[in-house]
């Protein structure tokens, strides 16, 4: 690649056959989905570089987007040195980890991990690299408004990991027309050798390798807790249309985030199975603003679960968040205590019990689907501790809950004892009589 609005200098970039349609693209919207060790991160980082470097607008604003801030400077911040430091007058800001050309233009590396930072932005481009790792809410609440006003364009990137936003984002590009998209089998692209293919093999489930090396979104996730009891609940049709019942009292498990995330369910519980109804999260709240978003709901409320951190109190008001809860009208109540694994496989025996609505879950579902155990990299295995990211919250919500329900099923009424009534015969009344007598005479 060349550039040729600043200067002709080569950057030592060739593009991979397989990209050089998304090079030459024209479209707004872009998805790529790739097996790995393909190219992606590479060809898009050059994209990046080319559109800043030609940009005719003022003060032209592009950037790279990772699951995390230290993914970001891993994965792409090498990358973006080694392909600008050609550059006459760029300037690499190591702190920042952006890189500023000539022309006001400027590359920046960012994380969905605090989507926040980006609040109050503008973008003219910007690539989402293993989007199916984000948070959902990073794109429609704050990337994508930051697009707006400069009708700036964006890249969606990354290997399968279930069906879930990616994937939504894939299917979106090949029913619209407006949208640009390619897919990079391992098996198709002869990118990696055979042999090397073969190897993988060898060393990887079936699952594993079909979701990394061949684009599959229907594969299992990697390290997924509950990922078979949520494919389960989709087959047997328990995800779906849940309606509220109101004669049933509405119960809420909480997980209770301190200057984070903080996530609630809401859950009724009948003689067959355990309704969840409704999902809320939000983060940077105080806990009167979750309250009030509770009686904005039509919803008779019954128990609030909360967790054990909730009887530590505030140094700011020297009160418990249980105390502050019943000031405000709650009923709350400590949740079951239980070691985490415990607490995970109460939730996993818990599913064929439950139905979702679909809809007012459909976060917290999204969620569920994602948490995920962490992999170590170094030794191979899976570690016994959950990922910490933006599923943590609603899933230890969803914890509590599993503990919590049991308490309160309303029990089925049994039958009662069926007492068999039968007209004794003559012979045995007289025998009865006879017996009475024989008695009486021996008293006398």
């Amino acid at each position: 690649m060349v550039v040729e609005e600043v200067i002709d200098v080569p950057l030592g970039y060739e593009p991979r056959p397989q990209f050089v349609p998304f090079h030459e693209r024209s479209k707004r919207w872009s998805c790529l989905v790739c097996h790995r060790r393909a190219g992606k991160t590479v060809a898009c980082i050059m994209d990046l570089v080319d559109e800043a470097l030609r940009s005719k607008k003022d003060d032209p604003r592009f950037a790279y987007i990772a699951p995390l801030h230290v993914q970001a400077k891993d994965v792409a911040w090498t990358y973006l040195k080694r392909f600008t430091g050609a550059i006459p007058g760029a300037e690499i800001n190591e702190s920042e980890l952006r890189v500023d050309f000539k022309n006001g233009a400027r590359v920046r590396l960012y994380g969905a991990d605090n989507y926040d930072r980006m609040r109050g932005v503008y973008f003219d481009g910007v690539v989402l690299d293993e989007v199916a790792q984000f948070d959902p809410r990073a794109w429609p609440e704050v990337i994508r408004p930051a697009l707006s006003d400069r009708q700036g364009w964006a890249t969606f990137i990354g290997t399968p990991r279930g069906r879930n936003f990616f994937h939504e984002i894939w299917e979106t590009s090949q029913a619209d027309p407006d949208w640009f998209s390619l897919m990079l089998r391992a098996s198709e692209t002869g990118i990696v050798s055979e042999y090397e293919l073969n190897d993988a093999r060898k060393m990887m489930t079936p699952e594993q390798y079909e979701q990394e090396y061949e684009c599959s979104f229907d594969a299992a996730i990697l390290g997924a807790y509950y990922g078979k009891e949520m494919a389960d609940a989709e087959k047997a049709g328990r995800i779906g249309v849940v309606d509220y019942d109101p004669s049933i009292p509405v119960h809420t498990a909480w997980d209770l985030g301190m200057g984070d995330s903080t996530a609630i369910w809401f859950w009724q519980v009948g003689p067959d199975c355990v309704r969840v109804i409704d999902y809320y999260e939000n983060h940077g709240q105080k806990l009167d603003h979750y309250v009030a978003e509770l009686k904005s709901r039509p919803y008779k409320y019954g128990t609030d679960f909360v967790p054990h951190d909730a009887r530590v109190r505030s140094i700011d008001t020297g009160r418990t968040r249980v105390e502050t809860l019943i000031s405000l009208g709650r009923k709350p109540k400590i949740a079951s205590e239980q070691k985490l694994m415990d607490g995970i496989n109460a939730a996993r025996v818990s599913f064929p019990r439950i139905r979702f609505d679909a809809d007012k879950c459909k976060f917290g579902l999204e969620a569920l689907r994602q948490y995920r155990t962490e992999y170590d990299e170094k030794t191979k295995v899976f570690r016994d501790t959950p990922k910490k990211d933006w599923t943590s919250h609603c899933a230890d919500a969803f914890r509590y809950m599993a503990l919590a329900w049991r308490e309160m099923v309303i029990p089925q009424e049994r039958p009662r004892p069926r007492v068999e009534t039968r007209v004794p015969t003559m012979n045995e009344i007289l025998a009865a009589h006879d017996r009475s007598e024989r008695g009486r005479s021996k008293r006398i």
